[in-house]
């Protein structure tokens, strides 16, 4: 189990006290701030570490921990000089703390926060920004898992702040509080959750802006899920969000950002009309590892075992004239089929003894050549490919992408910005399945942002089956007051990713590539390839005094820190 929440350097925890909670919702994406309180209750001073493990698909840009008058604040730097930093701090004698990616994925946080004194409290405050899920009744999701706001257990239980606790919520001593503020371009139309809410608080006529709570006295016992329901989800919207008064106009930060949502409806005429059979190209991981059980459980399966399941439910579930064909992994890789072949009786039933056979026998876990070798293969025409990721239930996944091929795709999407000038953020868009969304992050530019009445205009056109489809969308150039930057720092997110996918191409320009990654990643205070937090005092920008060690900690969102604590 991992132990979550403000810890001592002997994994035990410190006694959290309260947890205050912020959810910023713009439209499809969230702004989502904590502060936990904590106070060392023993007799003598704890050198404390804060671990939390973060949400799929969320960007922390912002960590802070106040002990006393001292505090300390993660901020983003070039890599390199993060590490000279650092390097001076150590050979000094004094503390600092460097927080960068790597290749490995495991979504935890972690960072020393220094000493805290007996009886001293101490408040660690963290901020993230998230798209948020759309769900099949066109709702979306907000998540807060409850290991994000650990649970105490008294000393000597053998529980401490964990992922997983099976603990009465009655023995929980503290105190919380959340509150949703949301705001849509469209009216809410309701917010739902599992736990109590507060009735829902509109804040204007239109009811556009409302605001809701937890009821008083709520435990996080369980996960926190908010559904938030706006009228006419399908239709295109837009959301301008100004730059910040402190940043240099012509910047990302200094100009405004819009956000575009792209929902689109799949009518039941098209739906029951057309029938599309896809490529399915399974990878399965035929390493050593495979061989593992999935859990620690008496009686669990292997891994591989789950996966051979899995495979053969999917195999019995295609239907007749798709393509399909798999793959084998390990040290090296191998396919059933020299190229993905037509779905029939005698195809299917020589591809179940072949995944009946499979085991984890092929050594290491070397994906990279299987996967260069599908993507050579061209796609076959009007069978849309699919590709599953992990971060959900395998069998749920895989029968959700079985039924996305199952239908007709939105293809030959374009966009027309007629009038405004603009940088695109995020990549081009070039199919959508049943029950998918776009976010489209453009930065805007010209004097014509700046006029108090300027109106902007984007409409979107694409294929669905045989018909030709436009969604337009009128929208006020003039910012939301106090929005934050949510919306600024996703679409740097996304373009850092596009900028750090094109490092990799032959013939790039890496060190122009590598530069523009590192100044939107300072300006942005997201982190990247070339980046690293460091975290110093926020007054005299000095590293914080204390010996030091070195340790690699996994991180969110597919990518993972390396960090020197105390």
């Amino acid at each position: 189990m991992v132990n979550c929440g403000l810890l001592t350097n002997q994994n035990a925890p410190v006694p959290l006290k309260h947890i205050e909670v912020d959810l910023q919702v713009q439209g499809h994406v969230a702004t989502v701030t904590s502060t936990l309180q904590y106070i060392n209750e023993e007799e003598h001073p704890l050198e404390a570490v804060f671990v939390f493990p973060m949400p799929s698909g969320a960007a922390l840009c912002h960590f802070s921990a106040k002990i006393a008058d001292q505090e300390i604040v993660a901020e983003v730097q070039e890599k390199q000089e993060a590490r000279e930093q650092y390097d001076d701090a150590v050979s000094s004698g004094q503390q600092a703390f460097l927080l960068e990616e790597s290749e490995e994925s495991v979504d935890v946080f972690k960072m020393s926060v220094g000493s805290l004194p007996p009886g001293q409290s101490a408040a660690v405050t963290f901020i993230y920004i998230t798209e948020l899920s759309v769900q099949a009744d066109h709702s979306l999701q907000f998540c807060l898992p409850a290991v994000l706001n650990p649970r105490y257990t008294p000393a000597g239980s053998g529980g401490g702040i964990v992922s997983e606790i099976t603990s009465s919520s009655s023995g929980i001593p503290y105190s919380l509080s959340f509150t949703a503020h949301v705001s849509s371009p469209n009216p809410i139309t309701k917010v739902e959750s599992k736990c109590p809410l507060e009735p829902l608080m509109f804040l204007n006529t239109e009811q556009t802006k409302a605001k809701v709570s937890l009821c008083a006295g709520h435990m996080f016992d369980r996960d926190v899920e908010l559904y938030l329901y706006y009228q006419n989800p399908h239709q295109l919207t837009a959301i301008v969000e100004a730059g910040s008064p402190a940043a240099q106009p012509g910047t990302l930060l200094g100009d405004p950002v819009v956000m575009v949502s792209f929902y689109p409806e799949f009518p039941e005429s098209v739906m029951s009309s057309m029938s599309s059979c896809g490529e399915f190209v399974f990878v399965m991981d035929r390493s050593g590892s495979m061989s593992c059980p999935m859990h620690n459980g008496q009686g669990a399966q292997e891994r591989i075992e789950c996966a051979r399941d899995t495979l053969l439910l999917l195999l019995k579930s295609l239907p007749m004239d798709c393509y399909f064909n798999i793959y084998g992994f390990g040290s090296h890789y191998k396919s059933f089929f020299p190229k993905s072949v037509q779905y029939s009786q005698d195809t299917m039933e020589q591809a179940v003894k072949k995944v009946k056979e499979m085991q984890a026998d092929m050594g290491g876990t070397e994906i990279l050549r299987p996967l260069e070798n599908i993507y050579k293969q061209p796609c076959i025409p009007n069978h849309p490919r699919q590709f599953i990721t992990g971060n959900e239930r395998m069998q749920a996944k895989v029968m959700q992408s079985l039924r996305y091929a199952l239908q007709p795709v939105v293809t030959d999407i374009t966009e027309d910005w007629t009038g405004l000038s603009f940088t695109r953020l995020s990549p081009p868009i070039n199919s959508l399945f049943h029950g998918q969304r776009a976010l489209i992050y453009a930065q805007l530019k010209g004097e014509e942002c700046q006029k108090p009445d300027a109106k902007g205009k984007i409409s979107v056109q694409y294929r669905l089956g045989d018909q030709e489809v436009s969604n337009i969308v009128h929208f006020s150039l003039k910012p939301a007051e106090n929005s934050g930057l949510a919306i600024h720092r996703l679409g740097a997110r996304s373009l850092i990713r596009s900028l750090e996918s094109e490092e990799q191409d032959d013939g790039a320009d890496k060190e122009a590539l590598k530069a523009r990654v590192v100044e939107l990643s300072k300006q942005s205070g997201v982190s990247s390839s070339h980046t690293a937090f460091i975290a110093v005092h926020k007054g005299s920008g000095q590293a914080v005094k204390g010996p030091l060690v070195k340790r690699t900690i996994p991180t969110p969102s597919q990518y993972s820190f390396t960090q020197m604590v105390i």
